[in-house]
């Protein structure tokens, strides 16, 4: 099938944090997985990509590291509003920000928006003419209601870190950004990593009702895993959102299947960590959902974890639909979609060649992200066996016999009124 292209991936490189996840693991990961394009946050460098400066950097350290194509998203933070135009100019596929504080240390550095702030961002764009710009969010609010920390003994129970942050600041969030997205009707809205269910039917409306260009993306934790099966102490199962009951995942489910749905993609917001700042550790820290890092290391394993849990609900999703969700709407949001996302005349030669039926069962040393253990899916059986991945018609991965040169090229998006295309570098 076409290679798979992820829209939501952390790496932590350059800067201080690059053993966390590094261009060539990640990249690595992704390929084993049979993804041939990823795109990268702004968040976990160091420094985060606000400016042109820091995108230049970052697509500076990339290349001649990279085993699959790479794409990025631009920062949209306090205190940058004159940066935004000028990164979309500079190759950007999109502008994202978050509406809640991020985990310590990357809030400081990369801080969160609030709704004067955003409405002052869409306002330059307008005001600049950058009416195709893209906004993506993290869409979480602050809790409205006051939260109280809970003990040491607590905070190893991962029921004490789901009440602190309830599906309310989502739901809160994604209002917000409705608001936006009416006032404003003229730029593209996205929410990243959405866990709650109970925003789908905000979303619809809002685009129904106020013409909006809106569109939202799960990740697989969310489609897979249940709050009620997270052990104590089972910090690698923590996320931001978190991950929420399994009576949750239905109503995920039965949008992603409709077409015509504001959930439109499946994207893993991979973000992989040290055992020290996961809580992963043997010691007194052990176990602490308050103080570990937030994130799931999934990239590698995201096809046979969405195709596996496909098949278990009454109605499984097809390979055309699995297309659709992790192949061609990924493109299009990204702007991809002239090239890349179909195997078609014309377009890059990317594929991913898997076998559904094959199975496995997940093992730290099968995966190639910079941190293996543990993984929440550790000792799973899963479908879905991807035998070799092919970007632009090279060969960076074959099952058994490993990886080629790191061929990716870094994808950057150059724009005018009348064109936007891409160039690889």
């Amino acid at each position: 099938m076409p290679g798979l292209i992820d829209t939501n991936v952390h790496i932590n490189e350059p800067g201080e944090r690059t053993d966390w996840e590094g261009f060539a693991s990640a990249t690595k990961a992704a390929a084993a997985g049979g993804f041939t394009t990823i795109i990268n946050r702004p968040t976990n460098a160091t420094p985060p990509t606000v400016n042109v400066q820091t995108l230049k950097t970052k697509a500076a350290t990339a290349r001649g590291k990279i085993y699959v194509d790479v794409g990025f998203w631009g920062g949209l933070v306090p205190g940058n509003t004159h940066q935004l135009v000028p990164q979309l100019a500079a190759g950007v596929v999109g502008l994202q920000c978050t509406l809640c504080p991020s985990a310590q240390p990357v809030g400081d550095e990369f801080a969160a928006i609030n709704e004067t702030q955003l409405a002052e961002a869409l306002h330059q764009l307008s005001k600049e003419q950058a009416t195709d710009a893209l906004i993506a969010f993290h869409a979480e609010l602050p809790a409205m209601e006051s939260q109280q920390q809970p003990d040491e003994a607590s905070s190893k129970c991962y029921g004490s870190f789901l009440r602190s942050r309830p599906a309310s600041m989502e739901l809160s969030a994604v209002q917000l950004i409705c608001r936006a997205a009416a006032a404003q009707p003229q730029h593209r809205y996205h929410i990243m990593n959405l866990s709650c269910a109970e925003a789908l039917p905000v979303l619809e409306a809002c685009r129904q009702e106020a013409g909006v260009q809106l569109s939202a993306e799960t990740c697989p934790h969310y489609l897979a895993l249940g709050a009620e099966q997270v052990p104590d102490c089972g910090t690698e199962f923590k996320t931001w959102p978190p991950i929420r009951e399994r009576a949750n995942q239905a109503a995920l489910w039965s949008a992603l299947r409709r077409p015509e749905s504001t959930l439109q993609l499946i994207a893993s917001d991979h973000s992989s960590a040290t055992p020290g700042a996961r809580c992963l550790t043997y010691g007194r820290a052990r176990g602490n959902f308050m103080n570990a890092w937030p994130g799931i290391s999934s990239l590698q394993l995201s096809l046979p974890v969405v195709w596996t849990r496909a098949r278990q609900t009454e109605q499984p999703l097809s390979l055309a639909e699995v297309h659709r969700l992790m192949c061609w709407q990924p493109a299009q949001l990204c702007g991809l979609s002239s090239f890349k996302g179909r195997i078609a005349e014309g377009y890059d030669a990317d594929f991913c060649i898997w076998n559904p039926d094959e199975e496995f069962t997940v093992c730290s040393d099968q995966l190639y992200a910079s941190h293996k253990s543990p993984t929440p899916y550790a000792g799973q059986r899963l479908s879905g066996v991807v035998h070799a991945t092919v970007v632009r018609g090279l060969h960076v991965y074959q099952q058994y016999e490993g990886f080629g040169q790191p061929l990716g090229k870094v994808l950057l998006r150059k724009s005018s009124s009348k064109l936007v295309k891409f160039v690889r570098l």
